[in-house]
């Protein structure tokens, strides 16, 4: 089993679509995949139609609720969710209780007994610091920041890789991309051009800006399944593959 993360510090930049989509590209090839929705806003969860009655956090953390009960299943054959809710709001203040008595890889745990049904898990991350990101950055085996071709994007990017730094992770797994790529500008198609050297990991494959995206909150659900033809939806594909070439590096093939 690998498990993925989506993360950005800032909103905006294609985080959620891009976990979404490249979740249903891997379920729709074959692979067993987990959806986690883990940002309170719940944006994966209500483009997938799932919905979580009452998460139950505190329950979830301290074993009173088996994750696996939180599991359900989609409109997509090899893709089931783990749904958000408002209450992931106080996921943090639970973590910290938690953390107070020694446990301190709860979001590791948690993920642990999936690899018996799943061969990908996908963490959409909620943008921010904080101890919950943190369990995150450590339980992933590759994180994947979204990138929009400009300097502030580029100052995130450089933000995470120095949180990884001073909480001694292994920045190595961090993989930058561009998305929303606008080659109109010019700015967007010098950074493609001469990429800074602090995304030496990035990914090749480019995501273009692309209004289809925002059709997906219309549809409801991932492009591959309205618009399949679409550039955006084929950079989608590729990039997922990549992905797959990727994590097959750090599982000696078995990805």
């Amino acid at each position: 089993m690998e498990t993925i993360a989506f993360y950005n510090l800032k909103g905006g930049v294609g985080k959620t679509t891009t976990a979404v989509n490249i979740a249903w590209q891997a379920a729709s090839e074959g692979v067993a995949t987990l959806l986690w929705d883990l940002d309170p806003q719940g944006a994966a969860s209500w483009l997938l139609n799932s919905q979580q009655k009452s998460l139950a956090p505190k329950k979830l953390l301290t074993g009173k609720t088996p994750i696996g009960k939180l599991v359900k299943s989609t409109d997509y054959a090899n893709l089931d969710m783990i749904a958000a809710d408002l209450s992931m709001r106080h996921f943090d203040a639970l973590l910290a209780q938690q953390q107070e008595k020694g446990r301190d890889d709860l979001i590791r745990q948690l993920v642990a007994p999936f690899a018996e049904q799943y061969q990908l898990i996908v963490l959409d991350c909620p943008p921010s610091f904080s101890l919950l990101s943190e369990q995150i950055f450590k339980t992933a085996d590759a994180l994947f920041v979204p990138l929009v071709p400009t300097p502030l994007s580029l100052r995130t990017f450089e933000q995470t890789r120095d949180f990884f730094k001073e909480h001694q992770l292994k920045a190595k797994r961090l993989h930058g991309f561009f998305n929303m790529v606008d080659r109109r500008r010019t700015m967007h198609r010098v950074m493609l051009a001469h990429p800074p050297k602090i995304l030496k990991n990035r990914l090749e494959t480019v995501l273009p800006y692309s209004a289809m995206v925002e059709k997906m909150g219309e549809y409801r659900a991932p492009l591959g399944c309205f618009a399949a033809n679409s550039p955006i939806a084929k950079s989608y594909q590729q990039m997922w593959h990549e992905m797959r070439a990727l994590l097959s590096e750090f599982s000696g093939g078995q990805a």
